[in-house]
C-alpha cells in the first residue's frame, strides 16, 4: 500500500469551493459537526459539546486526510479521505471518503462538489488505488451522492445495529 502523500501541495479548488487543511478558524464549525444531531443521525449519534470542546482546545487537528470546505470564506463542512496502513476489516487497506457538512450547506450540491473534487486529487497523486465508502443503507442522501461519484456497492453487512453498505470506487483510467 502507497501511502497518501499529505497535505496537498496547495488547496484543493472548486468552481465554489475550496478544500484545505484545518485552521484555528474551523475549530466553531468542526465543533457544530461533530455535536449536531442532524449531521450524527447516521454516525452513532451527537456527542456532547462541551466533551468535544474539551478535547479540542485550540485549533481543529491537522491529521491527514482531514480538509475543512470552504465557501466564500465560511467553513461548511469536512471531507475526509484518510488512508491508514494496516487498517484491515470490510476497509482493508484502501483509503476511505467520508463526509459531514453543516445542515444550512446541504442540498446545494456541495458535498458531491467537494467529494469529486478530493476524488480527482487522490487519483491524481495515487493513479489507479481505490477509494471506500461505508455508510448506513437508510443514509438515502448519502446512497445517492455515493452512486453519483462512482462508488458501486461491494457488500452490505450490520454494524452498530444498522445495515450498512460498502461501495468502492475505482479511478478512471489515465489517458495517454
Amino acid at each position: 500500500m502507497r501511502p497518501l502523500p499529505w497535505p496537498p501541495s496547495a488547496p484543493i479548488r472548486t468552481e465554489r469551493l475550496v478544500l484545505r487543511e484545518p485552521e484555528a478558524r474551523d475549530r466553531a464549525a468542526f465543533i457544530e459537526l461533530l455535536a449536531s444531531p442532524e449531521v450524527n443521525t447516521y454516525l452513532g449519534g451527537a456527542r456532547p459539546r462541551d466533551e468535544i470542546e474539551r478535547e479540542m482546545p485550540g485549533a481543529p487537528s491537522r491529521s491527514p486526510g482531514v480538509l475543512a470546505v470552504d465557501l466564500d470564506g465560511e467553513t461548511i463542512g469536512q471531507v475526509l479521505l484518510r488512508k491508514e496502513a494496516g487498517r484491515v476489516g470490510r476497509v482493508g487497506e484502501r483509503a476511505e471518503l467520508g463526509y459531514l457538512f453543516l445542515p444550512q450547506a446541504w442540498g446545494r450540491g456541495y458535498a458531491a462538489e467537494a467529494c469529486a473534487a478530493a476524488l480527482d486529487w487522490f487519483a491524481g497523486v495515487l493513479p489507479g488505488e481505490p477509494v471506500v465508502l461505508a455508510t448506513q443503507t437508510a443514509n438515502l442522501p448519502s446512497m445517492r451522492l455515493a452512486a453519483k461519484l462512482g462508488f458501486t456497492e461491494v457488500e452490505r453487512f450490520e454494524a452498530f445495529g444498522a445495515d450498512q453498505w460498502l461501495g468502492l470506487w475505482s479511478p478512471p483510467p489515465a489517458r495517454d
